[in-house]
């Protein structure tokens, strides 16, 4: 397709796409009386009007009900968890019995490395990227030190090449061969949380797996943005938080995935409680732990139902549309945005570099871009005038047109924003 860069093309665009019907599912922050640009779906989605709906229900529910809206609601509270299997598997690629929704991104992933870090004195290493997300680089020095490791040499840390934004897949390959049968797990984020690259998942696990480790991933930035296929895979776990693309609301539920391979063992360690015990004696208050036969297993307190009612609500919409055409706009979207920073750069003589891979397949509703000489002052103008984007140090702009709300008109007009930010300075 050969873009445009003015109105009339964006509208044409926004009255084919078949997502636009959506955009008015969602509630949208304000500017001088206009919906705002909204890039920042990678950090907090916005809310889905269903969101209040859902919330409500179970604020009627304990009103009229008190305790027995445990059992008695419409939907009842001591298995409101269950709900998610069958909408959340279609999103990550999973069998229902495969995914549950808990605690939060990080508790989950120690509680998951309970199970997945099994540190012997000859297999103890783990191989994560250089430069994740803070919270994930203190989790995993954190268990590390907690198994008696030393995490300079239990961790291996994956290098870009100097002069490159990207992790290349050969060198990635290549570090887990050289680490060999010292490698007892690896932990990556399935996108990059700096420069949007998606990482080839299904080779790197591949390659793990025969050298006889663990694999796990991090999908804070991938869950319901882009292709996963966790099962045929072979992963062993995932867990991801649900308030990015997932548009759960600030904090909420954690979405986990665990193999089916794992379930029903009696000698896999786990932390384990009482929403984990099978449900059927659940209420019995027997002293032994029998555990739910899927991935309820790892479930440890009743569920924090208010959290996730924003989530179930969401889910309903990623079930409406599906990921596959979520993918298709995603694609045509940030090509567009793509093009558009490109005009305004051809047009001023602006420096922009896009540090997210231009291929397709490494890349998902994110472009991160250097602003070469404007930085922060482009940020704050852009904020100042209805462009919500996000600042990463030390000099990235974060862009993330989530498919579900975002419009090609938005794209334009973001384009009209970002040229009088760069004149203006």
């Amino acid at each position: 397709m050969r873009f445009e860069n003015s109105l009339e093309f964006a509208k044409v665009l926004d009255k084919k796409d078949p997502l636009n019907q959506y955009r008015d599912q969602f509630h949208f922050p304000k500017h001088k009386g206009k919906d705002v640009i909204y890039f920042t779906g990678n950090s907090l989605g916005l809310q889905p009007k269903l969101a209040r709906t859902y919330i409500e229900e179970i604020l009627k529910d304990w009103e009229t009900l008190g305790v027995e809206g445990h059992f008695e609601a419409e939907k009842p509270w001591w298995d409101y968890h269950e709900r998610f299997g069958k909408q959340l598997s279609k999103v990550v690629g999973a069998l229902p019995e495969e995914v549950t929704v808990m605690n939060t991104l990080t508790v989950n992933l120690h509680l998951l490395m309970v199970s997945f870090y099994r540190p012997t004195a000859k297999r103890f290493k783990i191989i994560c990227e250089e430069k994740a997300f803070p919270s994930d680089q203190y989790m995993i020095a954190s268990q590390v030190r907690f198994h008696g490791y030393d995490p300079k040499e239990a961790i291996v840390t994956l290098k870009k090449r100097t002069g490159e934004h990207n992790f290349r897949t050969e060198d990635v390959l290549k570090t887990i061969v050289e680490v060999g049968n010292e490698c007892a797990l690896v932990l990556i984020g399935g996108v990059n949380y700096y420069t949007g690259q998606v990482f080839d998942m299904e080779t790197i696990t591949k390659a793990a797996k025969d050298q006889g480790a663990f694999v796990g991933w991090d999908l804070a930035h991938a869950a319901g943005n882009v292709d996963l296929q966790l099962h045929d895979w072979d992963v062993d776990f995932a867990a991801w938080c649900s308030y990015k693309y997932m548009n759960s609301g600030p904090g909420s539920a954690s979405g986990c995935f665990v193999h089916k391979k794992h379930h029903g063992l009696t000698d896999i360690p786990r932390f384990e409680g009482w929403w984990g015990h099978h449900k059927k004696e659940r209420f019995l208050m027997a002293p032994e732990f029998v555990p739910e036969p899927d991935v309820n297993a790892w479930q440890i307190s009743n569920a924090p139902v208010l959290s996730m009612a924003p989530y179930l609500a969401s889910l309903q919409l990623f079930d409406a549309v599906g990921m596959e055409a979520i993918i298709t706009k995603r694609d045509l979207i940030v090509r567009y945005l793509e093009f558009i920073l490109n005009s305004v750069s051809d047009k001023i003589g602006a420096s922009f570099e896009i540090i997210t891979p231009s291929n397709p397949e490494e890349r998902g509703t994110q472009l991160s871009v250097f602003l070469h000489g404007y930085g922060k002052k482009v940020f704050h103008y852009l904020m100042e005038n209805g462009v919500f984007v996000d600042w990463r140090e030390p000099n990235v702009i974060r862009l993330a047109p989530a498919p579900l709300y975002c419009s090609y008109t938005d794209m334009f007009n973001f384009g009209l924003i970002l040229e009088q930010a760069i004149v203006s300075q």
